[in-house]
């Protein structure tokens, strides 16, 4: 080999082991690329209709993530660096399943989500057969967490409770005597409407209509037509805002003046525009499945500025159950003193303590939240209007 050509090689060498050699000082100063990763899954709607929900969530995860990274940390006595897998499901329970066993595959050692009640539950049972954690920080159907599964769990109250006082309370505060029920087919709408029908009727009221579309429909014109005729005092509606804001501008072309009733789907910000002026003046009543009140409202008011200064948008509904839901998994990993889903599930199972901005978590035998509570809503001078808190 010529000289040249050998000299060549040497430099060309020589500068490769100087990048090696730079990129491992860079590596040893920051220490970031040598710590351990711990992959925890976030999943939620974050295109279609429900899409503003969908990444309200997921911004309460990565808020989370980031600042426990921010402080550091350490799992038996191994400092670690957390990653947020997120992923979308389109409030679809095929997706969801798929995406669900991606997860699987992945290796995340916890799941923050599905949002919906009709992703959560399918996708359960891969988490399930995979021992992987599973807190839902929004889904309301009771059978998530009554299929016998050890690793279901959610931090907010459940349809029996979301629908039964959403029922008496049509009857007993709104004076309803005939109501009008509609749902969305989704396992979320039909369990919220079921719970409201019967304790609305326990109540003393007559259910004159019982109707039911689908979550992207959007022409109501004929169901809406049929329930005019019966005169209800309150329409209940189980479902999304995305489908309740149009069937309200429906309502008010029709003439339809009674009271609107949902729960936590339509309970949102966003229901003010999708509505526009057809939301009224204390015409809509709904309940979102938490709540705090007292001292706790300081801090959720804190979370709700840092939220915005971070992401610049408002928190739609469940990020900060999102938030205290990945917060509340990380700390069984810290006190079960390791991230393996099978050691550490049964210290997030036994979690009875957990002092979160939605107030405090404690798990029952089942994974529900023990004493959730509600907070009841109105909407009036175009903003969300709290009317009381309910346990």
């Amino acid at each position: 080999m010529p000289v040249n050509q050998v000299n060549r090689v040497l430099l060309v060498v020589a500068a490769a082991a100087l990048l090696v050699a730079c990129g491992k000082k860079e590596e040893a100063a920051s220490g970031a690329a040598a710590l351990p990763v711990v992959k925890i899954g976030h999943v939620g709607p974050v295109s279609g209709a429900i899409a503003h929900l969908g990444k309200d969530n997921e911004y309460g995860a990565r808020m989370a993530i980031d600042e426990l990274n921010a402080a550091g940390v350490t799992i038996n006595g191994q400092k670690v660096k957390l990653e947020l897998m997120a992923e979308d499901d389109g409030a679809d329970p095929k997706q969801g399943t798929a995406v669900a066993q991606k997860l699987a595959d992945a290796k995340v050692v916890g799941v923050i989500g599905h949002l919906n009640s009709g992703t959560t539950i399918p996708a359960s049972k891969i988490y399930s057969d995979a021992g992987i954690p599973q807190i839902s920080p929004s889904a309301t159907n009771p059978k998530y967490t009554r299929q016998g599964y050890k690793t279901t769990f959610r931090v907010v109250a459940d349809d029996v409770h979301l629908g039964s006082t959403l029922g008496k309370y049509a009857v007993g505060t709104l004076k309803a005597k005939n109501v009008a029920v509609i749902d969305d087919r989704t396992a979320y709408g039909q369990g919220v409407a079921e719970e409201f029908t019967k304790a609305a009727e326990a109540a003393g009221a007559k259910v004159v209509a019982k109707e039911f579309t689908t979550d992207k429909a959007t022409d109501f014109n004929a169901i809406l037509t049929s329930i005019k005729g019966k005169k209800p005092d309150v329409v209940f509606f189980g479902g999304m805002d995305a489908v309740g804001g149009p069937m309200l501008k429906q309502m008010k072309s029709l003439g339809i003046t009674a009271k609107f009733m949902g729960g936590d789907g339509i309970c949102t910000a966003e229901l003010l525009k999708l509505a526009g002026d057809a939301i009224g003046q204390e015409q809509v009543f709904c309940a979102e499945a938490g709540g705090v009140e007292g001292e706790g409202k300081a801090g959720m008011d804190k979370f709700r500025a840092d939220f915005k200064t971070k992401f610049n948008v408002d928190v739609q509904l469940y990020s900060p159950y999102v938030y205290d839901a990945t917060k509340v998994l990380v700390a069984a990993m810290v006190k079960a003193n390791s991230s393996d889903p099978a050691k550490y599930l049964p210290v997030l199972a036994a979690t009875a303590d957990y002092k979160g901005v939605t107030g405090p978590i404690a798990f029952d035998e089942k994974g529900d939240i023990k004493n959730g509570a509600l907070t009841l809503f109105t909407y009036k001078a175009g903003k969300r209007e709290q009317l009381a808190v309910v346990r």
